[in-house]
C-alpha cells in the first residue's frame, strides 16, 4: 500500500499549479480517454502473448490513468478516490452472496447469472437488463456482452446445436439475398451471420473477440512467409497469380 501510496502523491505534485507539470495540468478527463484506452489494449496485448514483463509495467500505466482521473475528480470536488475503492469494494461483497453470506450457489455460470440478478436490482432505474453495456465497446464484445445479458434472465438455449441450426439458417438467408442482389438485405442477413457466430462462441465457451484474433495473427504469420518468400525469390508478388500465391500459402501453413 505505501506504494499505491506513492503514486497518489506523484499524481499530487504533478497536479499542483505551483510546481507541476504543464502538461498533466492542462489534462482534463475527456483529454485523457485516447491514452487510457491505449493503455488498456496494451494489458490486453501482454495478456494474449503473456509477456509478463511487459504486464507489469502496462498494468501500472493503467493504474496511473485510474488515479489520474480520480485525482482531478478529487480537485473538482466530484469524489475521491477513497470513494471509488469503497464502492468496488463493497460491490464486490455484495454481489459475492455465496463467499461472504451464506447463499449457495454452485458453478461458475450460476455464479454469473446471480450477480447478473443483484445487478439488476441495484439498477432499478434501468427498465432494460440490455441497458448499461457500452455502446463503444469493439463490436465482437458488444455482441458477446448482449447475449449474455439476455441469457441472465433465461432466454438462452441449453447447448450450442441450436446455435449451429441458427448458423445454417443465417447462411441460407444469405445466400438468398445475394441472389436478389439487394445491398441492403446483404448488410442486415451479413450481420445476422455475424452475431449468431458470436453466439456459437458464447456457448462453446470462447471469448469471440479473442478467437478471431487469434486467427488474424495465424493468418498474418502465413501471408508474411508469402511475402518473404517473394523477398527472397526476387520475384514481384503483384505479379503472381492467385494459384501461384495459394501455392506458397500452403507452404506457410506447415510451418
Amino acid at each position: 500500500m505505501q506504494s499505491f501510496d506513492k503514486l497518489v502523491e506523484i499524481l499530487e505534485r504533478l497536479r499542483d499549479p505551483a510546481s507541476g507539470c504543464p502538461w498533466d495540468l492542462k489534462q482534463t478527463p475527456l483529454s485523457l480517454i485516447p491514452n487510457f484506452i491505449e493503455e488498456l489494449y496494451e494489458c490486453v496485448e501482454a495478456i494474449e502473448e503473456e509477456d509478463h514483463v511487459s504486464l507489469s509495467e502496462e498494468l501500472g500505466d493503467l493504474m496511473l490513468h485510474i488515479v489520474f482521473q480520480c485525482r482531478i475528480a478529487e480537485e473538482e470536488r466530484r469524489f475521491t478516490i477513497e470513494d471509488v475503492l469503497n464502492k468496488i469494494n463493497s460491490k464486490l461483497v455484495r454481489r459475492h452472496p455465496h463467499v461472504f453470506a451464506e447463499l449457495d450457489i454452485e458453478g461458475a455460470d450460476a455464479v454469473k447469472m446471480n450477480w447478473e440478478r443483484i445487478k439488476k436490482v441495484e439498477k432499478q432505474d434501468r427498465i432494460s437488463v440490455l441497458e448499461g453495456i457500452p455502446r463503444a465497446l469493439p463490436g465482437l464484445i458488444y455482441a458477446q456482452r448482449t447475449q449474455e445479458k439476455a441469457a441472465s434472465v433465461g432466454f438462452d438455449w441449453q447447448d450450442h446445436q441450436p446455435v449451429m441450426d441458427k448458423l445454417h439458417e443465417e447462411i441460407a438467408e444469405l445466400n438468398e439475398a445475394l441472389e436478389l442482389d439487394d445491398p441492403a438485405k446483404i448488410r442486415e442477413e451479413v450481420g445476422d451471420l455475424l452475431f449468431t457466430i458470436v453466439n456459437l462462441a458464447r456457448k462453446l465457451h470462447m471469448d469471440s473477440e479473442t478467437v478471431v484474433k487469434e486467427t488474424t495473427r495465424k493468418f498474418t504469420k502465413r501471408f508474411q512467409f508469402i511475402e518473404a518468400h517473394y523477398r527472397n525469390t526476387g520475384e514481384d508478388i503483384h505479379a503472381a497469380s492467385l494459384e501461384e500465391l495459394d501455392a506458397v500459402w500452403e507452404k506457410a501453413k506447415n510451418i
